[in-house]
């Protein structure tokens, strides 16, 4: 596969050709491990939105592939893998065994509905790789339907806290661990069929690698691993030398920190120099006093993702991408908080971690590189209640999509999730099916992308009704006050909005973030979701461009004549109609 080099100072010598092939058996692994996951979990959180990620670790912990799912999990998969070593060591890990945890505090996780799953793969005797995956679980208990919410102030209102426990004893799963588990949470069901899956997920991987390794050869396998670890390593580093050495920094605002008060400042500080980057967050607001904080895990993958995404979006995600880089932030910051600070909310700072690592890097790429910002939020609505039939409670959770900035290349994607989430909607027929609700309306909003040269992408609608008197409702979207930054003269995308009742009499305007909402039946509620940064000054917009926006409901023709000039949207129309 590879030639190992005499010295550390020599170069590896790399089959490119055998080296693509392997990192893609590799990779082929994780993704049936991720198809096995969708198709047998129970909830639609899992099967439909496909909230969930997966990952082949090796005996020392080191990250050997992770499928493209959800960035953020790398941080409770990595997380979860160190926590079983640190708490059982090589030695206290068997065959047969597997391990589940969740806590941000006590296992390196995020937050608490993200359950990890941890399976050790033993060859030839020996404890050799780790299957892992993570399932983000609707409700894992606590003081609010779907453990999560602004308002909550430590992680014991957040749910159950999981260390790293053994759930399956050589073989033998625990079930009055697994029933503690599932009867601590509003959906007992899901959790037991859902961490069911998860064990039998990993153990489709432990197969697979076993197989790999069985045509291969341990060996074999084993200096492949080695080879591309080094060779994502090597070649990151090149990227991060051709930057020009300095320091950058780039800043957002967060409406609030959950408990309302003054815009959190979140500051990345990004410094290149001989191949190596480092990325502080010094400047960065105090610690919240809501759900918002961000966990070391979290914030480490937040930070790989915009590397990774800016400087070379085909990097292998593997160990030999996380060398290159350090990463601090003061204790006592939203992103670095201390125990035992409320972390359920952590998604929304982590997009705009991501955002201000993409927004410094941008200024050290080369002007065609460049990208206003992209919503950086994470807007989420949850509806609970009685079950159709009226046996047990269901939570039902929505993470959307919204305006991705426009480009140096071109405008922005409309209705996208951006940065470290990456999950499906859940059809409005399954969603009408399963749950008292009804979905009104699911589309793009007008008028929510930036002007520019280059349009930002457009934000989403999200809006629905309630079948049912005892329903009630939890939605949180930043952005509220706070649109999407344009660049190079392009102007900012639309805030976000949420309505109760849109086009009746009783409408009104409702916070970014409520908890616990009653929607009794036949009340609806309405979420727009922020657009992205426009590129360029609105001038310098094509005619064409103009003319299809506006034809095609994507901008008004009042905010096209607001933003590039009522004579040159007339001529733009006129042209058309020519």
């Amino acid at each position: 596969m590879a030639t190992r080099p005499t010295s550390h100072a020599d170069a590896d010598v790399f089959d490119p050709i055998e080296m693509e092939v392997f990192s893609n058996r590799l990779l082929s692994i994780t993704e049936e491990m991720g198809n096995t996951l969708i198709r047998s979990s129970f909830s639609s959180n899992i099967k439909e939105r496909k909230d969930c990620s997966v990952a082949l670790f090796d005996a020392a912990g080191r990250l050997v592939s992770q499928a493209a799912h959800v960035p953020v999990h790398l941080g409770s998969l990595s997380g979860g893998i160190e926590a079983v070593l640190r708490r059982y060591g090589n030695a206290g890990i068997r065959p047969g065994d597997a391990f589940l945890c969740n806590d941000a505090y006590l296992a390196g996780g995020t937050h608490a509905p993200d359950i990890t799953v941890v399976t050790p793969v033993f060859c030839e005797g020996e404890l050799r790789f780790f299957a892992a995956n993570i399932g983000h679980h609707t409700d894992v208990g606590g003081a609010v339907p779907g453990s999560t919410s602004h308002h909550l102030k430590t992680v014991w209102e957040e749910g159950i806290r999981l260390p790293a426990m053994r759930i399956v004893r050589e073989g033998e799963l625990d079930l009055d661990l697994l029933e503690m588990i599932a009867h601590n949470t509003r959906e007992p069901d899901n959790r037991m069929h859902d961490i069911r899956a998860q064990i039998a997920t990993n153990d489709k991987g432990a197969r697979l690698i076993l197989d790999l390794v069985g045509q291969s050869g341990l060996r074999t396998v084993l200096n492949a691993i080695e080879s591309i670890l080094r060779y994502t390593e090597r070649r990151l580093r090149h990227r991060i030398a051709q930057l020009p050495s300095g320091t950058v920094s780039f800043t957002e605002k967060m409406d609030d920190d959950g408990m309302g008060g003054d815009p959190v400042v979140i500051q990345a500080n990004v410094h290149a120099r001989d191949g190596q980057l480092h990325v502080d967050f010094t400047g960065t607001g105090k610690q919240a006093r809501g759900a918002f904080n961000l966990p070391a895990s979290a914030l480490q993958a937040s930070v790989y993702f915009a590397v990774k995404a800016m400087l070379d979006p085909e990097l292998m995600p593997n160990n030999g991408m996380f060398q290159p880089i350090t990463i601090t932030a003061p204790e006592g910051t939203i992103a670095n908080p201390r125990f035992p600070a409320a972390v359920g909310a952590r998604v929304t700072t982590a997009q705009r971690v991501a955002g201000t690592v993409i927004g410094a890097l941008g200024q050290l790429l080369p002007p065609e590189r460049a990208m206003a910002s992209c919503n950086d939020v994470m807007p989420s609505m949850l509806f609970s209640g009685p079950m159709r039939d009226g046996k047990g409670t269901f939570v039902y959770l929505e993470t959307l999509g919204g305006g991705a900035g426009g480009r140096a290349q071109g405008d922005g994607m409309d209705g996208i999730q951006v940065h470290v989430t990456n999950t499906s909607n859940l059809p409005a027929e399954a969603l009408e099916i399963e749950y008292p609700l009804l979905v009104e309306e699911y589309a793009l909003v007008a008028d929510s992308g930036g002007a520019g040269r280059h349009r930002g992408g457009m934000g989403i609608a999200r809006q629905i009704r309630s079948l049912h008197d005892q329903l009630s409702c939890s939605i949180r979207c930043d952005a509220a006050l706070f649109g999407a930054a344009g660049l190079n003269g392009g102007l900012a995308g639309r805030t976000s909005h949420v309505v109760q009742n849109p086009g009746r009499p009783d409408a009104q305007r409702l916070p970014n973030k409520i908890s616990g909402h009653p929607l009794p039946s036949g009340q609806s509620v309405r979420l727009e979701t922020p657009g992205g940064g426009g590129y360029g000054a609105p001038a310098d917009r094509d005619p064409e461009a103009i003319r299809r926006d506006v034809g095609g409901g994507k901008v008004s023709r009042a905010a096209a004549e607001r933003d590039y000039g009522a004579e040159k949207v007339a001529r733009a129309l006129q042209g058309a109609a020519a």
